[in-house]
This record gives C-alpha cells, sequence and structure tokens, in this order.
C-alpha cells in the first residue's frame, strides 16, 4: 500500500482505473463512473437540494463521470412511483438544473438516465411475473412482461412515435441545461428492453423481428435525440441480457446475435454501450472469458461501461433482502480486465453508496477498507 497515494498518483496496483479519458467529445479525469441507483427521494417527481448534496459528494469523492437514477420522460405511461424523479416540468428541471451545476463545480461530469417503465410493475422479485401482471395500464411492445404473462396492452405506432419524441424532449432538456450526454435506459425489462427481447416483443412490423429488428424502436430513438441536439452531443444506451422478469434471459444468446443486435444501434449513433450484468466477472459466452462488456466493444468497435457487483461479493438482487450485506471484493480481476481493454469505464453502484470516497478509498491502495453494502444504506440519502 502506497500511503502518499491519492485521485492523482494513485496506487500502482489500481492506476489504469484512474487514467484520464476521451471518448469523442467527452473528456473524463478518470475511468470511474457513478452507476445509475433508483433512490425515490424526490416527492412528486422533483428533485431538491438533498439530491443535489447527494450527486455532488460523490463527484467531489472522485469518480469521473455520474449517470443519474432513472428520470421519467414525459409521456403518460413512463412512470409507476411518483417518488422518482421526472425530467421535464419547470420544477423538475429547474431541480435537474442544480444537480448538474453541483456536479460539475466538484469536478466530474455527468448524464441523466431517460427512463420509461413500459408494461414493468414496481416490484424488482422476479417472481411476480409468474403470478400477477402489474395492475397498471402499462404499455409494451406486444402486451406482455414475459412470454404467456400478459400485462398492459401493445403500443400502436402512434403511441410508438409520442414515445420517441418524449425521449428527444428529455434530451433536449438536458443539452439545454448543461449536462454532458444522455443514457437511454434500456435494461433490466423496462419499456426500451421489452421491445429488445423476444419474449415481450411479438410484433410483426418494422418494430418486431429478429435481433437487428427489434433493436429499431431504440435506434428510432436514438436518431431523434441527435436531430433535436448535437452530432457531438454523448449518447449512452444501457442493456442487459437479464430482466427483471426473468434473470436468467437470454436476449442474444450467440456473438452472431448480439452483432446484429448492435448494428443498428451504431448506425443510428449510440456513442456508448453500458453493459449491464449482475456479476461483472463472468464470461458471456461459452469459450472466452470477455464479459458483456467486452464481447460488446469487440463486436461494436465502441467504447463500453462495464457494470455489475464491482467490489463486492454479492450481486444486487441478493442484498436486497432485509438484513443482507455485500462484503469487498479485490480489484485485481478488474484492473486486469481495464488493461487489456476488454472495456473502457468501469461503473460502481451499491459501493458507492456506503463509500462516497470509494474513488479515493481505492486509490490509496485501501480497497479491503470499503464498507460492506447493507440495503439500509438505500434509506440514506447523504
Amino acid at each position: 500500500m502506497n500511503g502518499g497515494a491519492s485521485l492523482d498518483h494513485p496506487d500502482a496496483a489500481v492506476a489504469p482505473l484512474f487514467e484520464t479519458v476521451t471518448l469523442g467529445s467527452l473528456e473524463l479525469r478518470n475511468r470511474l463512473v457513478m452507476a445509475p441507483m433508483t433512490r425515490a427521494c424526490s416527492p412528486d417527481g422533483v428533485p431538491g437540494a438533498d439530491v443535489a448534496a447527494y450527486y455532488r459528494r460523490r463527484a467531489e469523492g472522485g469518480v469521473g463521470l455520474i449517470v443519474t437514477e432513472g428520470t421519467w420522460v414525459g409521456h403518460s405511461s413512463a412512470s409507476n412511483d411518483p417518488n422518482v424523479p421526472m425530467f421535464y416540468g419547470d420544477r423538475a428541471l429547474a431541480g435537474w438544473g442544480e444537480v448538474c451545476r453541483q456536479v460539475h463545480a466538484a469536478g466530474a461530469k455527468v448524464v441523466p438516465q431517460l427512463w420509461h417503465v413500459g408494461a414493468a410493475g414496481k416490484s424488482d422479485v422476479a417472481e411476480i411475473y409468474d403470478s400477477v401482471a402489474d395492475e397498471a395500464e402499462g404499455l409494451s411492445p406486444s402486451g406482455l412482461v414475459k412470454a404467456g404473462v400478459p400485462a398492459g396492452r401493445a403500443m400502436t405506432t402512434g403511441e410508438i412515435e409520442t414515445v420517441i419524441e418524449a425521449y428527444a424532449v428529455a434530451a433536449r432538456h438536458a443539452f439545454d441545461l448543461g449536462f454532458d450526454g444522455v443514457e437511454i435506459h434500456g435494461a433490466h425489462g423496462y419499456l426500451v428492453d421489452q421491445f429488445f427481447w423476444h419474449e415481450t416483443n411479438a410484433r410483426c412490423d418494422e418494430f418486431g423481428g429478429d435481433s437487428a429488428a427489434r433493436a429499431h424502436f431504440a435506434a428510432a430513438i436514438v436518431r431523434r435525440i441527435r436531430a433535436r441536439t448535437n452530432p457531438a452531443f454523448p449518447i449512452i444506451l444501457r442493456f442487459s441480457q437479464w430482466k427483471m422478469q426473468d434473470y436468467g434471459a437470454r436476449a442474444w444468446p450467440s456473438p452472431a446475435d448480439l452483432a446484429a443486435f448492435l448494428q443498428p444501434l451504431v448506425e443510428a449513433g449510440v456513442d456508448i454501450f453500458h453493459c449491464s450484468q449482475r456479476r461483472y466477472w463472468e464470461p458471456e459466452f461459452a469459450g472466452s472469458d470477455l464479459n458483456l462488456a467486452g464481447w460488446t466493444r469487440r463486436l461494436s468497435g465502441k467504447p463500453t461501461i462495464t457494470v455489475g457487483s464491482v467490489t463486492l461479493s454479492a450481486e444486487m438482487i441478493a442484498t436486497l433482502m432485509e438484513g443482507a450485506t455485500a462484503a469487498t471484493r479485490a480489484t485485481d480481476d478488474l484492473v486486469e480486465r481495464l488493461t487489456r481493454e476488454e472495456f473502457d469505464l468501469v461503473a460502481i453502484g451499491r459501493a458507492l453508496i456506503t463509500n462516497p470516497d470509494w474513488p479515493k478509498i481505492v486509490a490509496a491502495g485501501r480497497t479491503m477498507q470499503l464498507q460492506p453494502f447493507s440495503v439500509a444504506a438505500l434509506a440514506q440519502l447523504v
């Protein structure tokens, strides 16, 4: 351990995490990202001063980029929780403007995650989808929340257009407020992901079909955002194999399927892919040690963010049970993968809740002194 290590002069064993990096127009002081984590701490959808302070605290802790919690786009069926922040309306946008100013003042970059839940319910417990659909009439590609489980109703082409426009309007708000880009939430079984997954997308029009066709909805969102903002405005897409409805889901069972899915998104203008796994160290396909971010980088030629239990011994769902904790996992494997350019950025989620100074602690070579994550920490907006 190097007692004099700091963010500017990190311990040699973790130094690759703290390299400055430029990805297109996005210039970051290091390769560390705060992952998006829903907090439901914005009454009436308006982020207050405490939310701005929460994000500033993580920026002061040393991350290079913050991806905010999911924020509702301005569409009538986007939301399923009044305490999750909106990204529309004067009061909410004023609150997000303050978040942006506070994060920039602390030296980090920040992008909002834009979100529409579609037919997904509020529960994070997958088993609920085996027996009951969400009571609200959510919209989805085909009126399904998983194969054989109806929920909500299938979207008309007109409704698809209104949702695409809602994403573009939200992105323009982010651009005007001075954010450093946007992230589209296309993971975990929510609306965009419902178009990606064959179990929830049985459409026969341009938005359904094979892996490439099922990406057309997200590609249309990306193109509209690009047209409404700036050619250099960074667009990140978060996606995952796993869904809330099915943790073992395989939307793309082979590298060829994944490549077909990625191609229309690259052509539409995605700048960075945020590849969500429950455990980042697990290989994505047989015969290779590459994780999802590694395969995505290889197949798309685009920068990627890896995420999934970074410096934690247990994945997210296991630590959401009352009283559960996750001990600290070493960074050796993570740094090795980064060094061999498997991915470009590393997102930290739950570990950053209990350790706002995660980058400083890790830079000093004190990884094993990180506080374990506990579900109780989610209730503390500090």
